[in-house]
């Protein structure tokens, strides 16, 4: 990228650059981090996981679980229920993303989504939101250190995405779990059109499959084709307003978390 199409400063503090995500750099004082660079849909046998992302520590930025997906897809109603179904058991602290409210957040505190509301943080992203969590990550990536550091105990963070096209997905700088989700009301055709959410997501949802019916979108049709886009990796058929599936969505995460963290599963 040109100095004029990327006017602000950057910081190559550490010498290193690694080619899908461009050179380190900092934004405003915060902490530097490179710009992830999207040439397709990816695949999910390939994908890039957060593992591989250099220079992480889960004492400054606590494990992140990235959720997004299309707008009116059921992201803040999950990133809800998996709060309810996680907190007795698990540290956990949450930051949503709108694009000039804090709507989704405050959504989140007036459903007491985690008893303490200090432990919600909203982020304004002001525009396309998948800059948000891709392009230019530092107000997110800066949310979660700060909860991380006024939460030391934190076992995971939820990080809830603006509503966007199947073109957005996390930069694996920033969320070390990803949950893309879908729902039937888009139609069947939907998982075969694919993008990277649907093909590099750690796990994709199919959500409020009870609508199937009255949209006439078929949900072995969206099953098959889920699976055939991701390589057969995992797809949850999800409720999520019953409640359905939101328990082995947690399951999904919490196995990565473990393995990831080094640290045992607890019961929820």
């Amino acid at each position: 990228m040109s100095g004029d199409a990327h006017a602000h400063a950057h910081a190559h503090a550490d010498g290193n650059d690694d080619v899908e995500f461009g050179a380190s750099h900092a934004h405003d004082g915060l902490k530097p981090h490179r710009h992830e660079r999207l040439y397709g849909p990816g695949s999910f046998a390939k994908r890039r996981k957060g593992s591989t992302v250099r220079g992480q520590t889960f004492a400054d930025r606590a494990y992140t679980v990235g959720i997004g997906g299309p707008v009116g897809t059921g992201k803040t109603a999950l990133t809800l229920a998996l709060c309810r179904a996680l907190r007795d058991a698990y540290d956990v602290t949450c930051v949503t993303n709108d694009i000039f409210t804090k709507e989704d957040g405050e959504f989140l505190i007036a459903n007491d989504a985690l008893g303490d509301a200090n432990r919600i943080r909203a982020v304004e992203t002001g525009g396309c939101p998948h800059a948000a969590i891709r392009e230019d990550i530092s107000s997110n990536l800066n949310a979660v250190e700060e909860l991380t550091a006024a939460y030391p105990n934190c076992d995971l963070c939820l990080m809830e995405s603006g509503g966007d096209n199947l073109a957005a997905n996390y930069s694996r700088e920033l969320a070390d779990y990803i949950v893309y989700v879908i729902d039937v009301c888009g139609g069947d055709k939907i998982p075969r059109k694919g993008g990277p959410g649907v093909t590099q997501a750690d796990l994709l949802v199919v959500n409020k499959c009870e609508l199937a019916d009255a949209v006439g979108a078929s949900l072995d049709v969206m099953e098959r084709d889920a699976k055939i886009q991701r390589e057969d990796g995992p797809v949850v058929m999800a409720q999520v307003k019953k409640g359905v599936g939101v328990r082995e969505i947690a399951r999904h995460i919490l196995a990565d978390w473990s393995e990831r963290t080094g640290r045992a599963e607890k019961p929820f």
